[in-house]
């Protein structure tokens, strides 16, 4: 089966501002296109998992109880437009943790293969995505051999090319021009 991987905060929803985190589902905004980009990719055929870094957890900027409110909301928003996502993974610790599940590290997205394993499902890595609005999202794709797409809605600008040290396979402007260039690819659709 063919996936895609998201990250959330800029690529589903708006980017808060770098060093800043959506602390309640009052601060939850989905971006204009990711609707739309989200139905285009669950009619192709693609498993959506959400792969989020939630360090604000551990910095007691927002508590769990405030992180599944929000990600419930999301979801019921989703699936209330038609929407299927097959499951939202979080990290929640803190970047010197050292945990296997924080990006750019794979944890989380072997979180996800082993959850639909369990249900006697696979993942063709060859034909799936990652998805992300900064390069440790592209670091993480790349790492268990996703085609990438960095998309320009949240944290990355196109003009800090130049200091990119892992380069996506493709770049986007938002998720629903990321979501036809893969839908356009597909030699399946």
């Amino acid at each position: 089966m063919k996936a895609i991987f998201l990250d959330r905060d800029g690529v589903i929803n708006k980017y808060p501002g770098d060093f800043q985190y959506v602390r309640a589902w009052n601060e939850f905004h989905f971006l204009p296109q990711a609707l739309p980009a989200l139905k285009k990719l669950n009619a192709a055929g693609y498993k959506i998992f959400v792969i989020s870094n939630q360090a604000g957890v551990a910095k007691k900027i927002y508590s769990q109880a405030d992180l599944d409110l929000i990600t419930a909301n999301m979801l019921a928003g989703l699936r209330n437009e038609g929407i299927e996502i097959e499951g939202v993974f979080y990290c929640t610790h803190l970047p010197d943790d050292n945990c296997e599940c924080r990006k750019p590290k794979a944890g989380l997205v072997h979180k996800a293969v082993a959850a639909l394993k369990q249900r006697g499902e696979g993942i063709d890595f060859s034909k799936s995505y990652f998805i992300g609005d900064s390069e440790m999202d592209v670091q993480t794709g790349m790492s268990v051999g996703l085609k990438t797409i960095l998309v320009f809605s949240g944290r990355e600008r196109p003009e800090n090319r130049s200091r990119w040290k892992n380069l996506p396979d493709f770049t986007a402007m938002d998720l629903y021009e990321a979501a036809e260039m893969i839908v356009n690819a597909s030699p399946d659709k």
